[in-house]
């Protein structure tokens, strides 16, 4: 990892240096600026060279630095298609199919693929370079394949379906074969979903064991804790959310997913081009063979022209059944595709479901014990104020006999044993009366 870093990324201007020693410093988060991307390249917003990995069609990669506008006339994209891959700018995930490029913002990968090379911004991420190992390995190793293929009798009865393309220029590569931007953009899904799966797996690591504490000691600080969890869990769901939403959108749309086959659109119109050169070199010779010929204003048309447009009739009802069959067939390739990576997507948001349908279980696993016990809570508070309410005739009791007149029931020495007994009976049987109500009325377990 540490060679293809070297070996792609550029050498380090000292104006860079001191750039990074003077204005980047950390900012008040503790996290520096732009953090994983190489801003040695960029100037100011939309201006200045910027510096891109090309990877070809035969896994070979190298560093060019190329402006805004000429990317754009490259690529034929629109300025807003570009700005999806500015580091500067956050934008949500989009796959979009263009006339001459596919661009791709998927989480780390942006990048433009093209019918003949991959276009990435040159990045210190480690899975950007991941990205590029992984491309040049399944492009290398798809040339040895095809190189080491055998000569069967399959393949030679493809080369005779394919003769009639061969005479006019339309030769295509074996159908077991994805094409080149289809395997740069399997590449850039398999990536982009394994990164948002081990974001999900990390998730999941620590939250369970989170969980557990919480529903055994809830704590100011285990339910900081939870709200922080929960927060990533959001944002991350948010993102997971967003591919699967991207993915599906392209399989429900075969005009998308049509517009997305670079190759054979290329393949297209370079027989087109090499068709109509084909017929008007013909028809110059033809026409410097017959200078001498005489023409007569009410003869037929020439033999040339006939044949010329029987071979343009036929060339054209063929190249359209042949489109048409092809892009079904491409349609269906890819679809497969991404019919692939929409699973295993789709689990992974599933996941992330489960964790915060846990997550809402456990809170209402405490809200539960929090309800408990502040109904337990109100059950003593009304046992309290019932017995206060007891306690209270003895105050009266007192307060009534406390009074300044003449009674004659104070010349009895026994007398105050029998009002403190019958005070006393008289307040337990207002007590057992109130617990009989609320048991009554099941206010209260008893």
């Amino acid at each position: 990892m540490a060679d293809l870093k070297e070996r792609l990324l550029p050498p380090r201007p000292a104006s860079a240096i001191n750039l990074r020693d003077s204005s980047y410093r950390p900012s008040a988060s503790g996290r520096l600026p732009f953090q994983g991307v190489d801003v040695s390249g960029l100037k100011k917003r939309g201006q200045g060279l910027r510096s891109w990995i090309r990877v070809d069609a035969y896994g070979n990669s190298q560093v060019i630095e190329v402006d805004k506008f000429t990317m754009m006339r490259r690529c034929d994209l629109p300025a807003r298609d570009l700005r999806l891959l500015d580091p500067l700018f956050v934008y949500p995930s989009t796959i979009l199919g263009r006339e001459k490029a596919i661009v791709v913002n998927l989480e780390q990968i942006r990048c433009i693929i093209n019918a003949d090379e991959v276009l990435l911004l040159n990045s210190l991420d480690s899975y950007v370079l991941q990205y590029v190992v992984e491309l040049q390995r399944r492009l290398q190793a798809a040339g040895v394949n095809e190189s080491w293929q055998s000569e069967g009798p399959e393949l030679s009865r493809r080369r005779r379906n394919r003769s009639f393309d061969n005479m006019y220029g339309n030769a295509s590569p074996p159908p077991d074969y994805l094409p080149f931007e289809f395997r740069a953009l399997e590449v850039a899904l398999e990536a982009a979903c394994t990164f948002l799966d081990s974001q999900a797996a990390e998730l999941e690591i620590e939250a369970y064991p989170l969980l557990d504490e919480l529903t055994s000691k809830i704590s100011t600080l285990n339910l900081e804790r939870v709200r922080r969890l929960k927060s990533r869990l959001v944002a991350l769901t948010r993102r997971v959310q967003k591919v699967r939403d991207e993915i599906e959108q392209l399989m429900d749309d075969d005009g998308d997913m049509a517009e997305m086959y670079l190759t054979e659109k290329k393949r297209r119109m370079e027989s087109s081009i090499y068709g109509d050169q084909s017929l008007m070199g013909y028809r110059s010779n033809d026409g410097a063979l017959s200078i001498s010929a005489p023409v007569s204003p009410v003869s037929s048309p020439p033999d040339s022209r006939k044949l010329d447009k029987s071979l343009s009739l036929a060339r054209s009802r063929y190249e359209s059944v042949r489109s048409s069959e092809s892009v079904t067939d491409n349609i269906e390739e890819l679809e497969m595709l991404l019919e692939a990576y929409f699973v295993v997507i789709d689990s992974t948001l599933n996941k992330l479901t489960s964790l915060k349908e846990y997550i809402d279980d456990t809170e209402d696993f405490i809200n539960i014990q929090l309800d408990n016990v502040r109904n337990q809570l109100i059950q003593f508070e009304l046992l309290l104020t019932t017995a206060t309410f007891v306690v209270a005739i003895f105050g009266v009791v007192a307060g009534i006999f406390g009074m300044n007149f003449a009674v004659p029931i104070f010349d009895d020495p026994g007398a105050f044993k029998w009002v403190l007994i019958i005070t006393g009976v008289c307040g337990v049987v207002i007590f057992g009366t109130f617990l009989w109500f609320f048991k009554y009325r099941r206010l209260m377990p008893l």
